[in-house]
This record gives structure tokens, sequence and C-alpha cells, in this order.
């Protein structure tokens, strides 16, 4: 299997690339300057420039891409979009490292996490774009894409224990009432998604266990 993670200079495209690189996997990275991940291989491209010519050939394409800061905020849809364009018709899976403030809280999907009244405020522009992004991704009957959503407190040095609960559109608490996994736990997700291949056009979430 081949796989190129885009963004994998990233906290979480990182450890995506050391995760799948231990179970044997061919990996690329695509990253805009030096190449700092474990990937032997390497795209040095912004991500907009990216190109179908780039991408042909793997079998998943991982996008890490990460914004924070209000002027950046609507790359979550742009550099979305442009991958799903470049990928658009192909057989090549595009598995997209996702937020949680859209995770539904209800099963009628009329409450997101980030309309929550205790939902931090600092957070709600960021829940926003990305959620705006996923709205636009589902529209996409072009793309074999996979939306992975991380549990709502998602932990950059938190440690790997190798198990989660997989679950779908909604929030979901572990036997302990948490909403936690850690950074290394997502990636080892969505390895093993990348594998089975089993949630196209679909939101997936998942938390540790």
């Amino acid at each position: 299997m081949k796989i190129a993670v885009v963004c994998a200079n990233g906290n979480s495209g990182r450890l995506i690339v050391e995760e799948a690189l231990a179970r044997g996997i061919d990996v690329t990275a695509a990253v805009r300057g030096e190449n700092r991940s474990a990937a032997p291989k390497a795209i040095v491209k912004d991500l907009m420039d990216l190109t179908a010519e780039d991408l042909a050939g793997f079998d998943a394409v991982v996008d890490a891409f990460a914004a924070w800061t209000p002027e950046t905020l609507d790359q979550h849809s742009s550099s979305l979009k442009h991958l799903c364009d470049i990928l658009s018709g192909t057989k090549t899976r595009l598995l997209v490292v996702g937020g949680a403030g859209s995770l539904y809280l209800d099963p009628s999907h009329t409450a997101r996490l980030c309309d929550a009244p205790n939902f931090p405020d600092m957070f709600k522009p960021l829940a926003a774009a990305m959620g705006r992004a996923l709205d636009e991704l589902r529209a996409r009957a072009d793309v074999q894409w996979t939306y992975v959503s991380p549990a709502g407190d998602f932990q950059r040095d938190g440690e790997k224990t190798g198990e989660y609960i997989l679950a779908g559109e909604e929030l979901t608490l572990n036997s302990r009432g948490e909403t936690v996994i850690s950074y290394a736990d997502y990636a080892v997700a969505m390895v093993d998604e990348i594998v089975s291949g089993s949630h196209i056009q679909q939101r997936i979430s998942v938390v540790r266990k």
C-alpha cells in the first residue's frame, strides 16, 4: 500500500507517518519546506500547488492540514476543495484529519458540540470553519473521502494506548464519561481506516477506550 500524508510536518501528520511506517506502509510526505517527518520520500510543495500528477498512484492521501489564526481559517475549505479537485474521479481515497466541534449531541443531528453553552468561545471560529469544510466535503460524490473527527479533548502529548472506540457522527463518551483521545491513538485509528477503507464518504469519530 502506498500513501501520501499532506502537511506531514504537523503534529498529527508526523504521528500518522510514523504509525503507517511501523506497519510497513509505503509513505510519502507532502510538505511545504524541509521534510521533518520520518517519511523516507517527500513531495516538497505547498498544498495548493499539488497537482493530480503529484498524487497519482497512491492508494490513499491523508489531509493533515491545520490552520488556527483568524486570517487562515478559510483555508480549511480552500485546501480541502483543492485536494478534492485533484483527486476527483480517481480511486485514491482521501482521509481528512477533522475536528470535533461539528459532532452532533443528539440522534436527530440538530445540535452540535460547538453550539453547546460550555463550548469555549476561543475555539468557536475554528469549529465553524472546519464545520463548513465538512459540509462542503459531504457534497463531493466524485471523491472517495473519509472524515475522521477526534474526541472533544484532543491531547497532543497524551499517551499511546493503541486502543480506541470507533463511533460515528455523534459525540461519544467512553466508560469513564470522557471525550478524549491522544494524537498517538488518533494516528492508530487513522491508519486502521487507511488499511480497511471501511467508511467511504462518511464521517467517523474516535475516542479513547
